[in-house]
């Protein structure tokens, strides 16, 4: 997994969405994929790793280990949960200075920003903006 490049990963999560015509099968995949988050640590989920902007509950870790952005987070939400388990697939075990040159092109190349609703959507970009808070502080 340390191979592989933040534009790789992108590349896959847009790969593994673009089997799908139909928005209903690509919102049973990211449920699908949610379901890896619920390994979250129970004792984490306080106020210190919640993220603000989401209309559900967020929370999201992180840590640095060998140089690289360890993450992890859950929701109680199923879709952004799915959300969450993306955001990792692209940004976990990534160095923070990739993480902050690399821009999050995948969302608008699936189309996520198109289908979300408004509020998902600002959940989404406030995750974001929580992973690149991260980066910036190890970095």
């Amino acid at each position: 997994m340390t191979d592989r490049t933040i534009e790789q990963a992108q590349q896959d999560i847009i790969d593994k969405f673009s089997v799908f015509d139909d928005w209903t099968e690509r919102y049973q995949m990211l449920i699908s994929m949610g379901k890896s988050t619920q390994n979250y640590p129970e004792s984490k989920k306080i106020d210190a790793y919640k993220v603000s902007g989401c209309q559900s509950q967020v929370w999201l870790d992180s840590w640095l280990e060998n140089g690289r952005l360890k993450i992890q987070g859950t929701s109680d939400a199923a879709i952004v949960s799915g959300l969450i388990a993306m955001l990792i697939a692209v940004y976990d075990n990534q160095t923070p200075q990739d993480i902050l040159n690399t821009p999050p092109h995948f969302i608008d190349d699936i189309g996520f920003a198109g289908h979300l609703s408004p509020t998902r959507s600002n959940g989404l970009y406030a995750m974001l903006k929580r992973i690149r808070q991260f980066a910036e502080n190890a970095a």
